[in-house]
């Protein structure tokens, strides 16, 4: 009786979280004006229109290339400049290094609007406005002291002993990183660029804020859907299921280290 219970819960539960997603997606395969004219659990006269017109202007699958392309440089950036200090962190004792961690933390903890205006002053002036690197690197504010406490967590939990027989064999501290320490962690660096790439893709004020035209990301595109007429419902539905499907990826990719990591690491 317990087992069906809980699985009775789980279904609801499963219900309930699906919904929105369904129900975007029946908005996605109506015409504007069949989501305006009737309610529908299902799409009447089913369409692709709304797709096709995304497919086919440049602006909106511009975002999305924008939004890719800035996400990846910040989870590649955010990787490299975390795995260093984590392991620092975690294998050594030096002044002050309990109170960095937290200021670390602290990065991570403030809101993206306190940060907004200094960085867009500051890309103003060095010419990187509306630059896929601008949002990058700016991203890396938070992402990095997340990456940086993740890895941490996945690096504390291998033994020393690794380390101290990697050097009585002749390895030296950037080729024991590279080719034995990293792999054992492969799990928590799977997680992390997880998180990463989650953060920054649904971060919307300093994406909107450092890109005007070039870099502009799919978040900025959909406000296109404003029209004298209204919202075009249907089409900003389409979008939304589109900027679902680089998450789904994500999750597909590194799903079995999302599940150890869980188990094993910080997160």
């Amino acid at each position: 009786m317990k087992i069906k219970k809980r699985t009775l819960g789980l279904i609801l539960y499963l219900v309930l979280l699906m919904l929105p997603i369904y129900w975007m997606l029946t908005m996605s395969l109506q015409t504007n004006a069949d989501i305006l004219g009737s309610f529908n659990l299902y799409p009447k006269n089913l369409t692709f229109q709304n797709y096709i017109n995304i497919f086919t202007d440049k602006s909106w699958y511009s975002g999305y290339i924008n939004s890719i392309t800035y996400v990846t440089i910040n989870t590649v950036i955010s990787l490299v400049a975390a795995l260093p200090a984590a392991y620092a962190f975690s294998r050594f004792n030096f002044l002050g290094d309990k109170h960095m961690f937290f200021w670390l933390l602290t990065n991570r903890m403030a809101p993206p609007a306190v940060f907004a205006l200094p960085f867009f002053q500051l890309y103003s002036t060095v010419g990187l406005i509306d630059t896929h690197l601008a949002v990058a690197i700016s991203h890396c504010l938070f992402n990095v002291p997340l990456a940086v406490w993740i890895l941490e967590g996945f690096m504390s939990g291998v033994p020393r002993e690794i380390d101290e027989m990697a050097y009585l064999d002749g390895y030296g501290l950037p080729r024991f990183f590279l080719f034995i320490f990293i792999p054992v962690i492969r799990t928590g660096i799977g997680v992390t660029a997880f998180f990463l790439f989650m953060f920054s893709w649904v971060e919307l004020l300093i994406a909107k804020t450092l890109t005007t035209t070039s870099a502009k990301p799919i978040q900025s595109t959909m406000t296109r859907t404003i029209g004298a007429s209204g919202l075009d419902w249907g089409q900003l539905a389409a979008a939304g299921m589109l900027t679902i499907v680089p998450g789904m990826l994500v999750i597909w990719f590194v799903r079995n280290y999302i599940a150890k990591g869980f188990a094993l690491g910080r997160v």
